[in-house]
This record gives structure tokens, sequence and C-alpha cells, in this order.
């Protein structure tokens, strides 16, 4: 799992350690794990603008940034369209494609 560094006012850090202390969390990192995946559930535009912004980066596969975004290829596919990004079709090697055959397993 990769490793971010983020700095935070006092206060959060306060409340986030306050929360570990009282049991809500397990640790630091599982607050905010916690946190950021709901925010990302809570608001699907910016979920989908994420994933829309990886996949123009050339960060992320077609069916990664369809997982990310939480809709299925074809879904995914057209909002790219609406935003102007250009499709990237077929994977550029054998592990891209073990990613896209991973991706769409888990998407059924």
């Amino acid at each position: 799992m990769p490793r971010t560094t983020a700095t935070m006012p006092d206060d959060l850090t306060y409340l986030i350690e306050g929360a570990v202390t009282a049991g809500i969390f397990e640790n630091k990192s599982d607050a905010i794990r916690h946190v950021v995946r709901e925010f990302f559930e809570q608001n699907e535009q910016a979920r989908i603008a994420a994933a829309v912004s990886l996949y123009a980066d050339e960060a992320i596969t077609l069916g990664t940034a369809a997982r990310l975004a939480d809709l299925n290829r074809f879904e995914m596919r057209d909002i790219l369209r609406e935003e102007g990004v250009e499709l990237r079709l077929g994977p550029e090697d054998m592990a891209t494609a073990r990613d896209e055959i991973e991706t769409a397993r888990d998407l059924e």
C-alpha cells in the first residue's frame, strides 16, 4: 500500500488522536482512510472527476477508472468522451492486460 503524507491543522490532528484514544479508530491511518473513503462514497461527482483525471493523465486504465468511479466500463467510456478525453483502446503490455482482466472479474 502506498504511503501518503499530509499536513493538517492542529485541531484536526487533536480530533484524530482523540478518536484513536477513544477507540473509534484503530490508529491515525485507519481514521484518515475511513474519512477519505466516506468522502468518495458520498461524493459521486468527486469520485468520477478523480477517475477521469487519472485516466486522462494515463495513470490508470479504463477498467481501473470504471472501478474507481464505481461505474461499468461503458458508462465510464461515455463520461470520458463527454469530458473530451481520448480513449486508449487495448492494453499497452501484458501487465496492463492482466490488470484489465482482474478489473473485469471484479466488476462481475
